[in-house]
């Protein structure tokens, strides 16, 4: 692995190309290097994840929406749309928007937390749509799914959007790029203008995470994949981008992140090396926001030592910046105290929360955010006794690059009204590869089979998950067998748009 130095340099420097983060991005999607086998399996697990959360949500209407669209662009030799036949094949892009939008909705797929934070799982919908239409086979899948995970993840290692309000998806962007070229073998020159144009059109800010959160936290990674894809097809054409996007001295770097004397170390593997990026994330065994996932699991545990919640008189959680500020009281939205607030704005309220994990003992993806769950009077009393503080501490072991010291829980301590105190903390989730109990196939395979239950056929579940596991032998032209389909008449059809 190698730190690539990124900065800003004035027009008439003439920064040459083999000096730009875009052209190293490119070279490390062109090389062929053979994906390793603990690689190939993790990219199998999310695969399966991302399916699992899609078609729990398959009918939601972010995704009924989506689909909606999608179906508007029908097209001869295309890619499948989750849970419609795989005899229904659109254009890839409109696929990627409608599958990505799907996997996205319930904020329920893996995640990967550094200087920024990700979704990688949200590289996979774009990549196996033009898989599917540009009929490739598993191994190549494979290639362009690692690919985009290396990328994503190392872009987020190293280059803070948050604190300038940007949304995370200008990093996805440019990965899903990367990773379509590297699974259709692209040259460098055409995935560098790939990279450099959907690097250009996917800034956006923060607004979409704050506040009342509406359905486009949903669509967002959706749309990057869509211009990722787009991106890719005018540069095979072609055509060049904006250069140099990161370093040019009117480029993101210099007007929208550390500005003109910023400083990024970009770690990208050598020529020939592994693309391993993809064993550093983790998935959600809760329905929430990934800050969350910890805190869900010590909920569970300290609720065992509690036999009456009236006699709380507040909770404190002493957390990183990041939680305290993205889904804590840090944040200052009122609608994260509120029982009224939609379930994007409620994943987004580490209160609530943990709220109802400590009386419930469990999270389930549907009853836990359920308006009348919401509501409930002593939830809402306990609800608002919670605050969030940020701790250095919590805040240093967020952002460390150390993964066995790296931590997204914090130390929670209960004041009950007879002066008594209850105190516990847990670093990372149970699910979490640090964890009690890390994920694997087999849990991977129970997610999926308990959110698509009463959704899909049992033989439909099996022919899937059979399917998928054999993916490095899947030849050309065989992906379409990757999509999942919902008995005929199960689908439900948006509202009319434009399409």
């Amino acid at each position: 692995m190698k730190l690539n130095e990124v900065r800003v340099y004035p027009s008439k420097v003439n920064l040459k190309r083999e000096d730009q983060l875009a052209w190293k991005i490119a070279g490390v999607a062109a090389d062929k290097v053979a994906v390793p086998r603990d690689v190939t399996a993790m990219i199998i697990n999310r695969i399966i994840d991302n399916a699992a959360v899609a078609i729990a949500s398959i009918n939601r209407h972010p995704a009924v929406s989506a689909r909606g669209a999608a179906l508007g662009h029908i097209k001869r030799g295309g890619a499948q749309v989750f849970g419609a036949s795989a005899r229904v094949a659109v254009s890839p892009e409109w696929a990627a928007w409608a599958n990505g939008t799907a996997v996205r909705e319930l904020d329920y797929h893996d995640t990967f937390l550094a200087a920024d934070y990700s979704h990688p799982g949200d590289n996979i919908p774009p990549v196996l749509a033009v898989a599917q239409a540009r009929e490739r086979s598993g191994k190549d899948l494979i290639r362009g799914i690692a690919t985009g995970y290396e990328i994503h993840v190392n872009l987020v290692k190293a280059i803070c959007l948050h604190k300038h309000k940007i949304d995370h998806i200008a990093h996805l962007c440019p990965a899903q790029a990367a990773g379509v070229g590297a699974l259709l073998g692209l040259k460098q020159e055409v995935i560098y203008q790939a990279v450099q144009q959907a690097v250009h059109v996917s800034f956006t800010t923060r607004q979409s995470r704050k506040g009342e959160i509406s359905s486009w936290k949903a669509f967002a990674p959706a749309h990057a994949g869509k211009l990722a894809i787009e991106a890719v097809d005018r540069a095979m054409r072609g055509e060049g981008s904006p250069s140099p996007i990161y370093e040019g001295e009117d480029s993101v770097i210099a007007w929208l992140l550390d500005g003109p004397d910023a400083v990024y170390q970009v770690p990208l593997p050598e020529p020939g090396e592994a693309k391993r990026a993809i064993l550093d994330t983790y998935t959600k065994e809760h329905s929430g926001e990934y800050q969350s996932q910890a805190l869900i699991d010590l909920a569970f545990k300290m609720r065992e030592a509690i036999e009456d919640f009236e006699a709380i008189e507040k909770i404190v959680i002493h957390t990183s910046n990041h939680t305290h500020t993205v889904i804590g009281t840090g944040a200052n939205d009122p609608q994260k105290m509120d029982p009224k607030a939609s379930r994007e704005t409620l994943d987004h309220s580490i209160m609530y929360i943990f709220a109802v994990a400590l009386q419930d003992g469990f999270w389930n993806y549907q009853s836990s955010y359920a308006p009348k769950r919401a509501a409930r009077p002593d939830t809402v009393r306990l609800w608002h006794k919670i605050e969030t503080v940020e701790d250095p501490e919590w805040t240093r072991r967020y952002h460390t690059l150390d993964i066995t010291e790296k931590a997204f829980g914090g130390r929670v301590e209960i004041f009950f009204k007879d002066g008594s105190k209850l105190v516990d903390e847990l670093a990372v989730a149970n699910a979490h590869p640090l964890g009690a109990k890390p994920f694997q196939r087999e849990d991977y395979i129970r997610k999926f089979k308990m959110l698509t239950d009463g959704v899909i056929t049992t033989r439909e579940s099996n022919r899937f998950l059979e399917v998928v596991q054999d993916l490095p032998r899947l030849g050309a032209g065989e992906l379409a067998s990757l999509n999942v389909a919902l008995p005929a008449g199960a689908l439900d059809e948006s509202k009319p748009g434009i399409f």
